[in-house]
């Protein structure tokens, strides 16, 4: 037998079952009494949100809900399923180009040779159909606002005389549509609730498990009139945007609203959870009153009297409740209250009505942001200054801007500064890492390596960066980070890689004020967050703080640190308290929706968007009634059409935040082979040997079995199983990761990607499931997936055994390295010398790995691949940043 033989370290597929589900212990503290239930979710006991009829009027307990009226069969508009697929395929799905539709068409009835006619005569026949759908159906209006303030003597200049016209719908209508979206049961939740983890401890998730969602129904469960009643935040996100067309630069300011209560992963998989609300005006003006007074007061105060006029319709019903129907079929008696604010840095000091370098949360000064006695800002504060204070002293003293009244102040329950939400794409992710940290470091180097060699060494940190080995969800940087215009998911894509590229070149106390810095922009960014988590929290935060003065001791930042955006990190911990988690409130939700709300749809925005929901719309409908089960093809033509085979999946990777959630244990996973096999390999142990150039193959298939079966189980020494196998290039990989999400990775194995070199992916497997983190892992390279039979004669059974021949690695260190917090691992050799070596059953695999190797200050060369990465290095670093899955597993 094989020395170093690892087959008998993996645990047995029903041992790793139970470890895997031991490990969901999210704890967390609530406020109120020590004694707290354990593994249970309280909700709120007078806005519970009990379900009642048409009138207003509870219904007992257990109540089914009332069918859909409408009938299963009733396509209208559409004469029937295909005509409405086609124009939801036209339209919505490819956004085809009208002339390309009436082409197309054209094609069409060409080809049916006047048998029969096509689905529409021409795109305007398309159009008029699209426009008849009902449901959806929230028309746009629009409202003029002027300057009514007092005019200069003599000129008057433009910008008084000007009409700004805001287009917008119904904000009511708009979130009872969404409050009615049957795609959102079960992932929706109807009272404030306190989730519990099975130590009896608090957790944070969605928006309604934070306290303020709790503390806004004691306020409104004052009167008992809404009592059974449901609380519904609105939660809000404003920003503009330039779209590039043929006439120039256009600017846009769209104005978002979302359903507060529906899960995080609702809101961030870009579902019909966010619309468009409105398109609010931009002031503009020569650039003689550019940096007039009255012009920079009269564009503040139309921004919030938009606002003021755009929310208006949800203020009676903020106190009154509202019948409304809901995505499991039953009504409520609704009320609405304004929610989280979703803003970058210059929409939030617009919407909090303070001056540029100030924090809209708090009274810290400008040029100390940090200090820890600031506190929070409140509109009584705020008033009491006005009184006492002249307007300079306001605004050279406190940031106060006294001469706009924020649109909050109109509606009850309601404080524009505590509704600020945490925004993870511009205060950390673009902001502190990509703007600071990232230009820090490019600045370090030039101040102490001169120009010129600090050019040679951004140059190899380039390199580094570009023979990163591939892995699901992270782009490859062929030029590493030689790119003029950086966009949100440019920065993303870097932070999971810059750590290892910049270690060596800088200062190990730099490298360490970057390692904390990515520890704290991930532990907020989990879909769960506990009290060990928020402890976590401020541990990293702290550490951040301490190294970052690395920066400061090498004349980098001589004014210190006082950095709105940086600072926003010290208010994290209590607007998780307050809101869940983050990463259901980040401005990458509302970028996303810019894509396709504004700048894929041209001049004729508003009718193209109206269309697009009615056709969303439509599609939630149909669905609800169960008349988009199946293929939408006649069985008759199924029965004809030849049967092709499913290519296996390549496209469904993670990026930094969008996953869909299941509630399962953590850490749970599921692993299986590609749908379809590789082509050319042998069918027989001894010819897939050969081909694979191993040929102590039959060996290691020999010790698998030995691990696998039971000891009294009958397995033929000499003669191995010559069952068939059936190599696999894919390994399709499923993490069930509890109210967080389940991520869908893509693991390969295949002599040649892309018709270039191989590529062999990394794994994680179970080594000590009582050890935490790295301790109780192993990490693996996969070199083949393959899928073999078994005849146990005694028992004449035949199993089946999903496999992979993998390569081990083992770590360098008994601790992670001290500078950028990962573990480093290195090649595993046998006593002979080669490279370990064995088989594994896939139910060991827990998830992907993401090895970059370590390069010290040694350069890497010209010529150099990322293909050549995993074979190449001595040792390399266990990337914990590659995903958000990986980080929560590599500590």
């Amino acid at each position: 037998m094989q020395e170093d033989h690892r087959g008998g370290s993996q645990p047995h597929p029903l041992d790793a079952d139970a470890q895997m589900n031991g490990l969901d212990g999210d704890s967390g503290e609530i406020p109120g009494p020590e004694d707290q239930p354990s593994g249970c979710t309280l909700r709120h006991p007078l806005l519970d949100g009990t379900p009642c009829d048409i009138y207003g009027n509870n219904l007992p307990p257990g109540t089914k809900p009332r069918p859909i009226s409408k009938m299963p069969t009733n396509w209208d508009p559409f004469p029937d399923r295909a005509q409405f697929e086609i124009a939801d395929f036209l339209y919505r799905k490819n956004q085809m180009s009208g002339s390309q539709i009436n082409e197309l068409l054209d094609l069409w009835a060409a080809s049916l040779n006047g048998n029969s006619g096509p689905p529409f005569a021409d795109k305007n026949d398309m159009y008029r159909t699209i426009d008849k759908i009902a449901v959806g159906d929230i028309p746009w209006k629009r409202f003029s606002i002027t300057y009514m303030g007092p005019r200069p003597a003599g000129k008057v200049p433009p910008w008084m005389l000007a009409e700004y016209e805001v287009w917008y719908r119904d904000i009511r209508e708009l979130i009872r549509y969404q409050l009615s979206n049957r795609q959102f049961n079960n992932q929706i939740d109807y009272a404030p609730l306190q989730e519990f983890g099975p130590d009896g401890e608090r957790t944070w998730s969605n928006l309604m498990s934070g306290n303020w969602a709790w503390q806004q129904a004691d306020i409104i469960g004052e009167d008992p009139f809404t009592h059974g009643a449901t609380f519904v935040p609105v939660v809000l996100s404003s920003d503009k945007t330039t779209v590039s067309v043929a006439t120039g630069q256009n600017e846009y300011y769209p104005l978002y609203a979302s359903l507060g209560n529906v899960h995080n992963n609702i809101r961030r998989a870009h579902s019909h959870a966010m619309s468009i609300a409105a398109f609010l005006s931009i002031p503009k003006t020569d650039r003689q009153y550019t940096n007039d007074k009255a012009f920079r007061n009269f564009r503040r105060q139309l921004f919030h009297t938009s606002l003021q006029v755009i929310l208006e319709p949800l203020h009676h019903n903020m106190t009154v409740p509202d019948i409304t129907l809901c995505p499991d079929g039953h009504y409520r008696r609704v009320i609405y209250g304004l929610g989280p604010y979703i803003a970058d840095y210059p929409e939030q000091v617009l919407l909090a009505c303070v001056v540029q370098g100030w924090c809209g949360r708090c009274r810290a000064p400008r040029n100390n942001l940090d200090s820890e006695l600031a506190g929070q800002r409140s509109y009584e504060h705020t008033a009491l200054l006005i009184d006492a204070l002249d307007e300079k002293s306001l605004l050279n003293d406190y940031g106060i801007i006294s001469m706009t009244t924020p649109f909050t102040a109109h509606f009850p329950r309601t404080n524009i500064h505590e509704l600020l939400a945490p925004d993870l794409l511009h205060q950390l992710i673009k902001g502190t890492f990509k703007d600071h940290l990232v230009t820090w470091v490019c600045e370090y180097l030039t101040a102490v390596h001169g120009e010129a060699y600090a050019a040679a060494v951004m140059a190899d940190i380039d390199r580094r960066i570009a023979v990163v080995p591939p892995f699901p969800g992270i782009r490859q940087f062929p030029d590493g980070r030689g790119f003029k215009q950086w966009t949100g998911d440019d920065s993303k894509a870097l932070m999971k890689v810059y750590l290892p590229a910049i270690h060596g070149h800088v200062p190990p106390q730099m490298v360490c004020a970057l390692s904390a810095f990515l520890d704290f922009c991930y532990l907020v960014h989990r879909n769960i967050i506990n009290e060990a988590t928020l402890d976590a929290i401020d541990d990293a935060l702290t550490r951040f703080h301490r190294e970052r003065e690395i920066f400061r001791e090498a004349g980098i930042r001589l004014t210190g640190f006082s950095l709105p955006r940086q600072h926003s990190a010290k208010h994290y911990r209590l607007l998780i308290q307050m809101f869940g988690a983050p990463n259901g409130l980040c401005s990458s939700i509302t970028e996303a929706k810019h894509i396709k709300a504004i700048k894929d749809l041209g001049a004729q925005m508003l009718v193209t968007n109206r269309r697009l929901e009615k056709l969303a719309a439509a599609r939630v409908d149909f669905a609800a009634r169960g008349m988009l089960n199946g293929p939408c093809i006649s069985p008759h033509f199924q029965a004809q059409a030849p049967v092709v085979p499913s290519p296996p999946t390549t496209d469904d990777f993670e990026d930094f935040g969008e996953q869909e959630v299941v509630n399962e244990p953590r850490f749970d996973s599921i692993v299986r082979l590609a749908r379809r096999e590789a082509q050319g390999y042998p069918k027989t142990i001894h010819g897939l040997a050969q081909r694979i150039r191993e040929p102590d193959f039959h060996l290691y298939l020999h010790y698998f079995l030995m691990d696998q079966l039971y000891p009294d189980a009958q397995v033929d020494t000499d003669h191995p199983p010559q069952y068939p196998t059936a190599p696999s290039l894919i390994a399709e990989y499923h993490d069930y990761s509890g109210i967080g999400g389940m991520l869908r990775q893509c693991i390969r194995s295949t002599p040649s990607w892309y018709n270039g070199p191989a590529r062999r992916d990394c794994l994680f497997v179970n080594n000590d499931p009582n050890q935490p983190g790295m301790r109780g892992l192993h990490v693996i390279q996969a070199m083949l997936f393959f899928l073999f039979s078994f005849h146990q004669h005694r028992y004449s059974i035949i199993r089946q055994y999903p496999c992979a021949l993998v390569r081990w690695f083992e770590p360098v260190d008994d601790e992670p390295c001290p500078d950028t917090g990962m573990w480093i691992f290195k090649p595993e050799l046998g006593r002979n010398g080669k490279r370990l070596t064995t088989i594994i059953h896939l139910e060991s695999v827990l998830h992907a790995a993401h090895l970059i190797g370590v390069c010290d200050d040694k350069f890497i060369p010209h010529e150099f691949k990322y293909t050549d990465s995993l074979d190449s290095f001595q040792a390399f670093f266990v990337n914990k940043f590659s995903d958000h899955h990986a980080n929560e597993l590599a500590f």
